[in-house]
């Protein structure tokens, strides 16, 4: 757990106050969550969250989710959004149990029910299952500006890695999502339902334009060779080094590495939990008359 802060958002206009950003990272699922904290009135954010998850056993935990609690709870913190930056495919969200703890509201980008048509139907879901996003607090839009505490934040509609991501810029800080990593592993893949390698190009775009000293916050890192498991970058580094989409790359160049690239790779080990309860904002689906819950398992249809 560390903290750090930075500075801007918009390019036309500098933004006074910063936020203080405490990275929590859950070793199981290679994941970064954030506490994006204002330091003037103790408010923050809480971007994607990790309920803990056992496969093998159908078993969930909440030590991750219980460590952000407990660093917000000992700062006297007052929590005014759970954000999604995407439909997770690699952890299950722990939107919905820090919210009864915490207070706050769970929002994602409006783009979530497409996601939400694509896998009710892969899923089977039926009527019973809610396609308009009514399982969320707030939808974002692209562009929308909101405010954490005395921070201004903006978002920025980036799809690729899924239709629904979504950048948030909170002063001079960005919370990336999956859209990009750390500059030596590049982008996400682009190969999911919905996906599309030529959208996940433009959108990396979008962030590469933001000022250059911004910090990107990364939702996942392996680590790398020779190095250890990083959270922060710069929009700078990114530019100067992002394998993927750094320097001169163009849009047809990326489009090919990145489809043959997703052509090899294997379905996340936790897709098929994982989007059953993102897709319902953390949310599982209901227990069945036994007062059992059940998680299905497509055959051939991912």
């Amino acid at each position: 757990m560390e903290a750090s802060s930075g500075m801007v958002t918009d390019a036309s206009k500098i933004i006074a106050i910063e936020p203080e950003v405490i990275a929590f990272f859950d070793h199981g699922s290679n994941t970064f969550s954030y506490v994006a904290r204002d330091p003037l009135s103790q408010t923050c954010a809480v971007i994607d969250s990790v309920l803990d998850f056992d496969y093998s056993s159908g078993t969930i935990s909440y030590d991750s989710a219980d460590a952000i609690i407990k660093y917000i709870q000992h700062h006297n913190l007052k929590v005014e959004w759970h954000i999604e930056t995407h439909v997770h495919a690699d952890h299950l969200s722990a939107g919905p149990y820090l919210q009864k703890q915490l207070g706050g509201k769970l929002a994602i980008g409006e783009h979530i029910v497409t996601v939400q048509e694509t896998f009710g139907k892969i899923f089977n879901e039926g009527t019973d299952f809610q396609r308009d996003a009514s399982q969320f607090d707030h939808l974002f839009k692209d562009g929308e500006t909101y405010q954490i505490g005395k921070l201004q934040a903006k978002t920025i509609h980036t799809p690729g890695h899924t239709p629904a991501c979504m950048v948030h810029v909170i002063g001079k800080s960005a919370f990336v999502g999956d859209t990009i990593f750390m500059p030596d592993s590049g982008t996400a893949r682009a190969d999911f339902p919905g996906g599309s390698a030529k959208q996940l190009y433009q959108s990396a775009q979008k962030i590469l334009k933001l000022a250059s000293d911004t910090k990107l916050y990364i939702c996942h890192d392996y680590g790398g060779e020779g190095r250890e498991v990083s959270y922060q970058t710069t929009v700078a580094e990114q530019r100067r080094e992002n394998v993927h989409v750094g320097k001169d790359i163009s849009e047809n160049q990326f489009v090919a590495v990145r489809e043959k690239r997703d052509s090899t790779l294997s379905t996340p080990r936790l897709m098929i939990p994982a989007i059953q309860v993102n897709m319902r904002a953390g949310h599982f689906p209901k227990a069945h008359e036994n007062g059992v819950v059940y998680l299905k398992l497509p055959i051939n249809s991912l």
